[in-house]
């Protein structure tokens, strides 16, 4: 707890939790603003918000809808977004230099990590609800047609399914940033999965590649695409356990240096 709490001042005092905070009520704002244009078209040319030549077509404006639009904001956005949390939870250690004040502690080198990844869950999981609660004031307020318990209810367990995938992947850059011992490794890991998963979700084997899985499970690629198997969910939490597991061990085993 003692571990926990120190983490979390450390959160609490960086400009970050705002940043993250702003760029997810940016997503769910515009979520809304996609409702908002499809429920009427001529009224969003005639506010300016779509071109006059220019259509948006396939998509319906309602409650089931948004929903899957938030969940696809949380598995996108959150991949760079909680990437860049849990980077810069471990990253900061190596970059300020308080790495060698941190394991002089009393404290097991294990527990400092679990007290880390507490507080990325937490603050991610925050972010999930700030998303899924800014979207329920949105779509009240815009009037989308739809509503029911058991919608919202559905809508909250695919934001919660897709923000638990995405943190369980980002595990990984959190190993990147340790051994690299600073930001930048991390953040290039990250980046080449992103890429990756984009690259691989096109050439249609986004199924086998778990940094593709939160993003096909809410159906961003269509209809038409049949949504990952179990084979797919499996590798998440693979990657995930083996991401926790290999930070675990390495900061408990390496040699710091600096």
């Amino acid at each position: 707890m003692n571990a926990a709490w120190a983490e979390l001042r450390k959160a609490r005092r960086s400009r970050l939790p705002w940043v993250t905070a702003l760029a997810f009520a940016v997503a769910a704002g515009f979520g809304g603003l996609v409702m908002f244009i499809l429920q009427d078209l001529r009224r969003a040319r005639a506010f300016g918000l779509l071109g006059t030549k220019a259509t948006l077509t396939g998509g319906t404006a309602d409650w089931p809808a948004y929903f899957t639009l938030l969940a696809q904001s949380i598995a996108v956005g959150g991949a760079v977004l909680f990437g860049v949390i849990v980077i810069w939870t471990f990253g900061r250690e190596f970059s300020q230099d308080t790495l060698k004040d941190l394991l002089a502690l009393p404290t097991a080198r294990t527990t400092i990590v679990g007290a880390k990844f507490a507080v990325v869950a937490v603050w991610c999981g925050l972010l999930t609800l700030q998303t899924y609660l800014l979207g329920l004031v949105i779509g009240a307020a815009i009037g989308l047609p739809g509503w029911s318990a058991a919608t919202a209810a559905g809508g909250l367990a695919d934001v919660l399914l897709a923000s638990a995938m995405t943190i369980a992947l980002v595990t990984p850059f959190a190993f990147a940033a340790s051994v690299g011992r600073g930001y930048l490794a991390g953040i290039g890991v990250m980046f080449l999965t992103v890429f990756l998963a984009q690259v691989i979700a096109l050439l249609g084997y986004g199924a086998y590649f778990p940094w593709s899985v939160p993003a096909l499970a809410t159906g961003i690629a269509g209809a038409d695409h049949d949504p990952p198997g179990p084979l797919g969910y499996a590798l998440v939490v693979l990657v995930g356990g083996a991401g926790t597991v290999g930070i675990a061990l390495w900061w408990k085993h390496a040699d710091q240096d600096r």
